[in-house]
Order: C-alpha cells, then sequence, then structure tokens
C-alpha cells in the first residue's frame, strides 16, 4: 500500500462502495486527500502525508492508553500500555476509579504483562504489554477512569503516565417488553410547529405539544412522535430547517410558549415592562391574529411576536429574589448542562450580534478571526461585556426544558403509557453552535450526503458537518454521550435519523470531490447507544431506509435498536406489497414519513403533481413512468389488502383508478396493525386525512417545506370523525 492507502486505511476511508445497482466505485486519490485534509491532517503532497501517516501511526505508541475502551458487561477488559522497551525492571502503577466510586489500585512488575506488539517509532522501540487481565472484571455498566504511571529505578520511562476512559455497556438497549403491556405500542407522529390552537402564537409550540399529548392519551396511545426540537439560529427566524440545525443537543427556544413562563403572570418588579399592556396593544393584537390565520407558519412573524415577550419575562425572571425556587432550578439546570450550555449561549449572542451587523456574517467561519475560537480573549471579553444577553439564551433553554417536561408529565397523566418519542438528526449545520463550539468535533471541509441512487441520480450533499471519528474517540465519546441524554430527556423513545451513521458515512469533500465513505467505531458506539438507553428507559429506533451496509441490521437486532419500516418500500421481490406477517418483530412500522407523501397524497398523487410543477423531472419519460408506477402501486396496494380480508366495501375491485375514500385510509394502517411490529405509528397527515407532506426532498424554497399547518385545530381533533376512524385499528391491535 502507499503512504496515502496506508494513512487513508488508519483513518476508516473506505476504499470502494457498492451503489444501489451494485456497481463498485472506488475512493479516487483525491478524494482521499481532501477527506484527510478535512480531518485536520495535512495531505496536499506526498511529503505531508507521509509525515501525517508518522503522526497517525506515533500517537497510538507514544503514551501509555488510549483515550477511551468500550467493554462489555462481565467481559474481560482487553486493554494494553504502550511502553518503551527495556523498562522489564520498572514498576507498573494503576489506580481505577469506578464512576461514583472509590479508588482502588495496584502495582505489578512491567516483565510480569505479557507483550502483544513491537514497533518502532522514529528509532525507539516500543512494547505494548497486556494490562487488562489485571483488571476486575466486575465494573458495572458505567464510565470509569484508569489512571498508571511508572516508577524506575534507571530513568528510563520516568514520568511516564497515561489515563483511559473505560466504559463499560449491557448487551443491549431496554426493550419494548420493558416499556409496555405485550412488548407493543401505537402512537401518533407529528411536527410541533404544524398545530394549531385557540392560543397558539402562529406556530404549534409546547404548550400545544402537552394538549396534543393530552388527546393522544386519553385515545389510548402509547406514544407521541414528534420532528426533531434542534437548537437553531434564533437571529435568523428564516433557517426553519429542523434536521439542519445549530446544534442537537439544545432546543429551538421558538417552542416556548411565552404564556406558560411562569413570570407571565407573576407580579411586576420595580421597572418590568407591563406585557399584558403590550399584548393588548392593537398593534400586537393584529399581528398575533394575522400569524394564526396565516395558512403557513410565518416564523419571522412568529419570532417577532414571541422573542420580546420572552426578553421581558427573562428581566422578570432576574428581578427574582435570589432564594427564588425558580432561581434554584435554573442555577441548578446550568450545572447540570454545564460547559456545553455556557458555550451554546454564547454562540447565540455572538451569531446575533455579527448577524444584525452584517449578514454575510451569517457563518461563523466569516467572523472576524479572534471570535472564531471560542477560547479567545476577545470571545472571553465579549461574554463578560454581553452577560446578560448571553443569560437570556442560556434562561430560554432552561425554559424550553421545562416546558417539554411539562407537556411529557401531561401526556402520561393523561394515560400515554410511554411517552414522547424524540428524532435526532443525523449531524448539524457547519455554521452552527456546535462546529463553534468544539470544532475538534465537527469537521469542516467536508459535508454528510449519500451517494446516488434511483431517487437522486447525482448523490446528495446535505450540507451538514459530520462529526469526526477521531475527535469522538480522543474525547473519549463525550459528545457523542452528551448527544444521546440531551435527546433522551422527556423521552420514552429515541429514533436515530440515518442510524446507518454509527457505521459509515458518506462524506463529500468542499472542493468539489466525488463523496466516499468514512467508517466510524460501529461496535462502540452501538453499545453506549444501549447503555444510555437503559440508563434513561428509551427505547431506541434506527432509520434504517436507503443504502444499508451488509449485517448491519443483524447487528442493529442484537443491539436492540428496532428497525424503521415503511409501507411504501416494504415491497417482496416482484414489487408487491408485503404481508404484515413478513414485517419484523423487531421493527417500528408507519405508512409514510415527513420526507414522503401521507397516504391521502400518495394515492391521488399530489406529490407527483408537486414535481411537475416545480421543474424536478428531467423529461416527460420520467414523469409518465412515475404517473403509470404509482397507478400499479394503488393496484398492488388494493390487492395486498384483498389478501388480508382487508379491502373496503367501498372499494369493490382491485382498480387502482379508484378515488381516495377515509375508509380506504383506515384499511391501510389496520394493515399495519397487523403487523408484529413492536410500535405502529400513524402519521398526523394521515390521521386527518391531509394530502401535503411536511418536507419535499430536493427542494429549499420551492415547496413550503417545515412551513405546513394541520387543516383542523387542537380542540376539534376529538371530535373528528376521520381521525378517529384512522386510529382505531391501532387501537384495536394493541389491546388484543
Amino acid at each position: 500500500m502507499s503512504d496515502l492507502d496506508r494513512l487513508a486505511d488508519l483513518l476508516g476511508l473506505e476504499p470502494h462502495y457498492h451503489d444501489i445497482w451494485g456497481n463498485r466505485r472506488e475512493t479516487s486519490s483525491a478524494t482521499k486527500r481532501a477527506l484527510i485534509a478535512a480531518m485536520g491532517l495535512p495531505a496536499a503532497t506526498d511529503e505531508e502525508v507521509a509525515a501525517s501517516l508518522r503522526a497517525v501511526e506515533r500517537r497510538s505508541w507514544t503514551r501509555p492508553l488510549p483515550p477511551v475502551l468500550v467493554s462489555g458487561e462481565g467481559q474481560e477488559i482487553g486493554l494494553g500500555v504502550a511502553l518503551p522497551a527495556g523498562l522489564d525492571d520498572a514498576t507498573l502503577v494503576w489506580d481505577l476509579t469506578p464512576e461514583g466510586g472509590s479508588t482502588r489500585g495496584g502495582r505489578v512488575a512491567v516483565r510480569d504483562l505479557p507483550v502483544t506488539d513491537r514497533a518502532t517509532i522514529d528509532g525507539t522501540s516500543h512494547e505494548r504489554r497486556a494490562l487488562g487481565a489485571l483488571l476486575p472484571v466486575s465494573l458495572p455498566i458505567g464510565y470509569h477512569r484508569l489512571d498508571v504511571h511508572v516508577e524506575t529505578t534507571n530513568g528510563i520511562g520516568a514520568g511516564l503516565s497515561g489515563s483511559t476512559t473505560l466504559i463499560v455497556t449491557p448487551e443491549h438497549c431496554v426493550t419494548m417488553e420493558e416499556m409496555a403491556p405485550g412488548g407493543r405500542s401505537w402512537g401518533i407522529g407529528l411536527q410541533i410547529y404544524s398545530l394549531r390552537s385557540e392560543q397558539d402564537w402562529g406556530m404549534g409550540d409546547f404548550r400545544d405539544l402537552a394538549g396534543f399529548a393530552e388527546v393522544a392519551g386519553r385515545l389510548g396511545a402509547g406514544l407521541v412522535g414528534l420532528n426533531p426540537l434542534h437548537a437553531l439560529f434564533p437571529a435568523d427566524p428564516n433557517h426553519i430547517g429542523p434536521y439542519s440545525p445549530s446544534s442537537r443537543q439544545f432546543l429551538n427556544i421558538l417552542y416556548i410558549d411565552p404564556a406558560s413562563v411562569p413570570e407571565f403572570s407573576a407580579p411586576e418588579g420595580a421597572g418590568a415592562d407591563d406585557l399584558h399592556e403590550r399584548i393588548e396593544a392593537p398593534a400586537f393584537q393584529a399581528a398575533l391574529s394575522a400569524a394564526r390565520r396565516a395558512e403557513l407558519v410565518d416564523y419571522p412573524a412568529v419570532a417577532a411576536l414571541k422573542l420580546p415577550l420572552l426578553e421581558a419575562l427573562h428581566t422578570r425572571f432576574r428581578a427574582l429574589p435570589d432564594d427564588a425556587p425558580r432561581k434554584a432550578a435554573y442555577a441548578a439546570f446550568r450545572r447540570e448542562m454545564g460547559t456545553a450550555l455556557d458555550r451554546h449561549a454564547l454562540f447565540d449572542a455572538l451569531h446575533e450580534h455579527f448577524f444584525r451587523q452584517d449578514s454575510a456574517q451569517w457563518m461563523w467561519r466569516n467572523w472576524p478571526a479572534a471570535f472564531q475560537n471560542p477560547q479567545s480573549a476577545e470571545v472571553a471579553a465579549f461574554a463578560a461585556e454581553h452577560a446578560d444577553r448571553v443569560d437570556f439564551f442560556a434562561w430560554a433553554q432552561f425554559e424550553a426544558d421545562r416546558q417539554l417536561g411539562e407537556a411529557a408529565g401531561r401526556g402520561r397523566a393523561a394515560g400515554l403509557a410511554m411517552g414522547f418519542y424524540r428524532d435526532l438528526a443525523v449531524a448539524a449545520h457547519p455554521g452552527g453552535g456546535s462546529a463553534w463550539a468544539d470544532p475538534s468535533m465537527l469537521v469542516q471541509g467536508a459535508n454528510v450526503g449519500a451517494p446516488p441512487d434511483q431517487f437522486n441520480l447525482k448523490g446528495q450533499n446535505w450540507g451538514l458537518a459530520p462529526l469526526s471519528p477521531l475527535g469522538l474517540r480522543e474525547a473519549a465519546y463525550r459528545p457523542f454521550v452528551e448527544l444521546l441524554r440531551a435527546n433522551m430527556r422527556h423521552a420514552a423513545a429515541l429514533r436515530i435519523d440515518h442510524v446507518m451513521a454509527l457505521q459509515h458515512l458518506f462524506w463529500i469533500p468542499e472542493d468539489g470531490s466525488d463523496g466516499a465513505y468514512v467508517a466510524y467505531p460501529f461496535h462502540d458506539l452501538l453499545r453506549i447507544v444501549a447503555l444510555e438507553s437503559r440508563r434513561s428507559r428509551c427505547v431506541v429506533i434506527g432509520e434504517d431506509l436507503g443504502t444499508v451496509p451488509e449485517g448491519f441490521r443483524p447487528a442493529l437486532e442484537r443491539a436492540g435498536i428496532l428497525s424503521y419500516r415503511v409501507l411504501y418500500f416494504e415491497r417482496t421481490a416482484d414489487g408487491g406489497f408485503k404481508p404484515p406477517g413478513d414485517y419484523p418483530a423487531g421493527s417500528m412500522a408507519t405508512v409514510s414519513t415527513h420526507d414522503l407523501a401521507p397516504f391521502k397524497g400518495f394515492w391521488t398523487g399530489r406529490d407527483l403533481d408537486w414535481r411537475q410543477r416545480l421543474g424536478l423531472y428531467p423529461d416527460d419519460a420520467s414523469r409518465d413512468k412515475d404517473r403509470w408506477d404509482r397507478g400499479v402501486d394503488r393496484w398492488r396496494l388494493l390487492q395486498a389488502l384483498s389478501r388480508e380480508g382487508l379491502r373496503p366495501d367501498s372499494y369493490p375491485t382491485e382498480d387502482g383508478a379508484q378515488p381516495f375514500r377515509v375508509e380506504l385510509s383506515v384499511a391501510v394502517h389496520a394493515f399495519l396493525a397487523h403487523t408484529p411490529s413492536r410500535i405502529v405509528m400513524v402519521q398526523i397527515e394521515d390521521a386527518v386525512a391531509d394530502d401535503e407532506q411536511p418536507n419535499l426532498p430536493g427542494t429549499v424554497d420551492q415547496h413550503p417545506n417545515w412551513r405546513r399547518r394541520l387543516p383542523c385545530k387542537l380542540e376539534e381533533l376529538e371530535s373528528n370523525n376521520d381521525f378517529r376512524l384512522i386510529i382505531a385499528p391501532m387501537a384495536d391491535a394493541v389491546a388484543r
């Protein structure tokens, strides 16, 4: 292998992949150089490649311990310690600190540790010696710390020391059998912003979510599925994509309901604004009425209504006595969230500052150089000078978290057996808070995407920054752990978008080179998912649509992660729809997703109408083929319903040209309810027989992505006949 190939291999760049048609695609040298550079290692010339290769190889031999080791519960910890050769007469001293426990340690002669490997680095001989057998195998699941240092009499290796994080994990995630009676449940999935109510502010928020959770609980649902709640960019409410967040660790503060903030009804302190007088002003009421009447969510209008009120409520909060329970709760939240919250709030304040000066400074990489480093003196001075503004953004996260938790509690009190099912996006925006706060974690110079497939012949560039595999290991997976914990808060289930990212991600260099797959420490990440699932009592669902690596789904199954099965894609070899019994029990089943047409839109071809209207077809032949294929699919679906005895009487034949009727949607959801899938979800658009999808992939502004509002109000749902008819098969199936 050349130095470039060896370096690429060490860094996890896959040398080739097979596309969806089975064609082998080689990773070019240009792509390897570009992606290695994106990982922070120079690779433009052969000399740089050779130097980077030496640096990577040196790293594992010139420090005694790796930064992290993940092991299964009850397994021997297969840990080696790297030492210079010639230390046989030295003593290795080790101290092990279990999570939440007391340190224990020991001493061992280096000569008594078996040599497992040798290498010569920069002319110096090194040995790797087995240490794991000396460590207790009874460590409980959790995060433990091991420290070692060398004591020597001849000076060789004197002062050598190292530490590592030992992560001990359970075999699999928490199971549905542990979470729900009979091991099955059903739920309703929705985009929170789409909710309408008598008291909304132009978009659904956490108060509306609480009301919806109560409705779902009363109707017997076990889960309410949510779109990603990730933090966006408060200074720019035009950035609305929930799958392109500033941070996946924090919340979108536009989901806060100002009227539910405790200080909203609190007596005003000296000099506090009269909120109610402001709200009752004719201009405010006119803007509020316009936002409520809007067919689509107008995010800038909502932000103009909410953010000034939240700022005034923050002022009231700061005026509370120091011993007020709310202030104690806020202090506890800040301690729990730690440095990550401090940096996120500081980023929001900086982003607002620079964006208001010049919209070209939307990306933090366009800020003055000193402000691109979160640890610079200039950033510290900004934080001190704008402490109130930074505190506002931290307080907004506190209040958003409180309202989300309250909504979850209200749902459970109303009978929602499990609770919320949250969604974790695959990556974050490169111009957002996560990338700025810890640049070693998010790659700059490459974007996440997907290789060409039948839907996107040129592939896809999602414009998101991938996590760095190197950075993850160097940080002992801490950012990944924090990400899981943040998204399992107030949740009973977590959907991991594009779960194949646990094994590998398709990176596309910013220099225009072709993309390639980059491997991640799959088994380590799977084990950590299982550990955090058990700690949070949170079922995990992996969105495994698209190109799935061989052996990937069995590995998920062993880890207790449910597969994600969509009716439209579950086909037999001849293109027909699979019978319910062929769905795996270890799965969550749904008719559609946010990126696909709801069932009424599928049946009527509403999504195809949009594609034609927006010119997304390369030619008339492609358009006509889609229309023909959809007609065949309608016929095949009626055949599948007939085989199960579910075809409605109002559909006397299997002719796919028959119009849409609600009873057909009822039958299709009954079809899913007959599967053995552990969870069956109904999308809210299907439940109210809507034909418009939340997002149309391949579009940005041409289609009203992430802006659609439901056709009926929250207060009308329980009496909506279509809604009750369509969810009835789910409730009946789970009750059996």
